[in-house]
Formats: C-alpha cells, sequence, structure tokens
C-alpha cells in the first residue's frame, strides 16, 4: 500500500511539473506563417536601379543573371505596359518604374522546360526577359 501511494505521489509530481513547465498560453493555438511574393517597395529597396513592372500582381525583375542566359522564345502577347511609375513603389498591374507606356508583354513558350515565371518585353525591337519574384 505504502508503495502504491509513493509510486503515485510521484506520477502526480511529475505530471505537475510537466504541466508546469509547457507554454500554457499556446495551448490549442496553431501558428501560421503567410509567406508573401515581394512588392515593388521591397525590390526596391534592396536595389533602387532594379527595372521592374507588376503583372498579375507579381513584380517581374530583369537583369538576373541565370535568366539572361536562357534561350527563350516569345509566343503570345499577354499584355503591355500602360503606366510608368518612377516616384513611388505603390504599383499596380501592368506599371513599370523604366519601361515605356505601350512596351508590349509576352509569355513564352519554354514555359515548362524553365520552372519558373518568365515574361519577355519587346522594345524597339529587342527582347528583355523579366522574372517574376514569387515566393514558393
Amino acid at each position: 500500500m505504502k508503495k502504491s501511494r509513493l509510486l503515485l505521489g510521484l506520477i502526480i509530481f511529475v505530471l505537475l511539473i510537466a504541466g508546469g513547465c509547457s507554454n500554457s498560453s499556446n495551448k490549442g493555438k496553431v501558428e501560421v506563417h503567410k509567406t508573401e511574393n515581394p512588392n515593388a517597395e521591397e525590390v526596391l529597396k534592396l536595389d533602387p536601379e532594379s527595372d521592374i513592372f507588376q503583372f498579375n500582381g507579381v513584380i517581374y525583375q530583369t537583369g538576373i543573371d541565370w535568366v539572361e542566359e536562357l534561350t527563350l522564345t516569345k509566343d503570345e502577347q499577354v499584355g503591355e505596359i500602360k503606366t510608368k511609375n518612377e516616384t513611388d513603389t505603390n504599383f499596380e498591374d501592368e506599371m513599370s518604374n523604366k519601361l515605356p507606356v505601350g512596351a508590349k508583354i509576352y509569355s513564352v513558350k519554354e514555359k515548362e522546360e524553365i520552372g519558373g515565371p518568365i515574361l519577355l518585353v519587346e522594345l524597339e525591337g529587342k527582347l528583355y526577359k523579366y522574372y517574376g519574384l514569387v515566393e514558393g
């Protein structure tokens, strides 16, 4: 009888110690970390000279070394630059900080092979490669 009371007391003591060490304010709560794509402000803060535009809620940037090395083929026109914003970082779709209004935006034929969002912009007969800055 004495041994079982001692064992029961020891179990209760261990449970009380373990319960006291837990973080009771987080019991039953699940932490969710939301990852978002970078916006124009974040990109331009890192590099104020970045050449960017926004399309379908994603910021696209040119001058990325590995993208420049790709051989890409222009596919369908998906949009064009409608506004230019050189003064602040509040961007909207089809807005650029350096490309002129009217520059045509194209998809690429090699979508499946490249594994990332890349668009081409045609300007004065030349194609420029822009990579979509997405988290994932």
